[in-house]
């Protein structure tokens, strides 16, 4: 329910409920560093089957894709090229690097628009959390919800999706 933020509004949301209070920027670089860390000794995650292909496809259509994403973690930026190679350039990208209010704010979509120069009328955002669909609603974009994980099948239309679709190893239902 928190992907999409900024690693450090989440940190100071836990540091809100266990200690009462915001991070500190020390305790933030400190935590995110062992947050990293642990992260990097992971198994790499496999790519979402059919994602390669329709991103090529609309590429192809000569469509501008923007990158949006609360992450701030270089591992897991470089990881987009192996698993997408020439689908995302690095000056359309928003990251956790960029922006000073993560999702839900609509900061990250509202400068992915500039990056795309479109307005929100233009754009579709294809977002797979919560806090990134209210992101796009709240920039006034298009948004497409991609169900690919544990969240319940509401969740993402309640959050402001346009449209739902769930994909299972299966199907995908819309």
């Amino acid at each position: 329910m928190n992907e999409g933020r900024t690693g450090s509004g989440t940190i100071d949301i836990l540091a809100q409920k266990f200690w009462g209070r915001n991070a500190t920027e020390e305790e933030k670089e400190r935590i995110y560093a062992a947050k990293s860390e642990l992260f990097n000794t992971c198994p790499e995650s496999k790519s979402m089957p059919g994602a390669r292909e329709v991103l090529q496809k609309v590429k192809n259509a000569g469509l501008t894709i923007v990158l949006v994403t609360g992450s701030a973690q270089n591992s897991l930026l470089d990881r987009l090229e192996k698993h997408y190679p020439g689908i995302f350039a690095s000056e359309r990208m928003v990251t956790g690097f960029d922006v000073k209010q993560g999702k839900p704010h609509p900061e990250p979509y509202l400068m992915g628009l500039k990056k795309a120069g479109v307005k929100a009328e233009e754009a579709v955002v294809i977002e797979n959390a919560p806090l990134g669909v209210e992101a796009a609603h709240a920039a006034g974009i298009c948004c497409i919800a991609v169900n690919t994980g544990p969240l319940p099948n509401h969740v993402l239309l309640e959050a402001g999706a346009d449209i739902e679709y769930l994909i299972t190893d299966k199907e995908v239902t819309i």
